[in-house]
């Protein structure tokens, strides 16, 4: 009797662990038939994450009480029309082209995406791994595409912010709670070179401070990281957004400085406008180098919800070169000053 008291007492132990825990698998499944016109040549291709990024991933939560928590965060990209993986960037520098692997589509499964553990109360929350840039994240809750597909902003397109414009590895971050609507995220991260090396390239750190208020988003991010003996990136951001309900609008603006070059510059101009089951979405962007080389696009689509998980999505987007660029779209080509159109259609499943 007494042994079997003491069993139940263990399963009533480990079930009271287990209610304070938990472990979940996610991800997005996102098909894109993808069309893009160019002056030189066309290009029809069969792709993916034209709505939203594909990806797998698992996360998890474990309550340590007194409002303490961890929790895991672990991402890939998953590029399902083909059924590969995506590589990832271990030291935030740029790979030599005698290093082809690194960054190349054969790498299988990483957790390129996010990778982290972290601890969180009601001080906020410390994010140790790979993780998104705070400078990068603007670029993407203020753009009406959310930076995936043929309509991604030209100001993340042509970006001059080098290897920490979207994510950095080795990250030490912190996200503050919200304090009267303000918020601060602040991020360092290490290109973990050895301390007499000539270049500490991949070093670098940022900071974002939101203010969230009913309608109104503010946002406006700092980072810089160094590239090579003596240069850096320095990227700076603002963006806003207002919900009037009938459409929410958004302006953003970006500055990447490096050093010994022209400052590229970039914008979006945009709406989301709620329309039957679904969204329309547009948006103008533009980049400019500085030293001339412009280039404007105007991107339209409409998302259809058929459930809560999973969509039906279409985007239209043109764009003009000037000034020597030559940008293009969905693997298209033109030259110098040249024009491109494209087209996604695609369907996204959530899970």
């Amino acid at each position: 009797m007494k042994k079997t008291l003491v069993a139940l007492a263990a399963l009533a132990a480990v079930g009271a662990a287990s209610a304070q825990s938990s472990v979940t698998l996610f991800g997005v499944v996102d098909a894109t038939i993808a069309y893009g016109s160019g002056d030189t040549a066309n290009k029809t291709q069969l792709t993916n994450s034209g709505y939203n990024s594909s990806r797998f991933g698992v996360r998890g939560v474990e309550d340590l009480g007194g409002g303490l928590k961890a929790s895991f965060h672990l991402e890939a990209s998953s590029n399902n029309d083909d059924g590969s993986g995506a590589g990832t960037n271990n030291n935030n520098q740029a790979r030599p082209a005698a290093d082809p692997a690194i960054n190349a589509r054969n790498q299988g499964l990483t957790w390129n995406r996010t990778s982290v553990v972290s601890l969180l109360g009601s001080f906020g929350e410390i994010r140790l791994g790979r993780d998104y840039t705070p400078q990068f994240w603007s670029f993407t809750v203020f753009d009406p595409f959310g930076t995936n597909g043929v309509g991604t902003t030209q100001a993340l397109n042509s970006s001059g912010g080098g290897q920490t414009i979207v994510r950095a590895s080795n990250s030490i971050g912190y996200k503050s709670p919200a304090v009267s609507g303000f918020g601060v995220w602040a991020q360092a991260y290490m290109g973990e070179n050895a301390s007499n090396a000539a270049a500490q390239a991949g070093d670098g750190g940022a900071i974002r401070v939101t203010y969230d208020n009913g309608p109104l988003s503010l946002a406006v991010a700092f980072a810089t990281t160094t590239t090579g003996v003596g240069t850096d990136v320095q990227t700076t951001n603002i963006a806003g957004s207002y919900d009037m309900k009938v459409a929410q609008l958004m302006a953003f603006w970006n500055k990447d400085a490096n050093t010994g070059a022209k400052d590229i510059t970039g914008y979006t101009l945009g709406a989301l406008v709620p329309m039957g089951a679904g969204t329309i979405r547009l948006a103008f962007s533009n980049s400019d180098n500085g030293a001339g080389a412009k280039t404007d696009k105007f991107a339209l689509g409409y998302v259809y919800d058929m459930s809560k998980r999973t969509a039906l999505y279409g985007t239209f987007a043109s764009l003009s070169n000037s000034g020597g660029a030559a940008q293009a779209l969905n693997g298209a080509a033109t030259p110098a000053n040249g024009s491109s159109t494209g087209f996604d259609l695609g369907v996204r499943h959530a899970f």
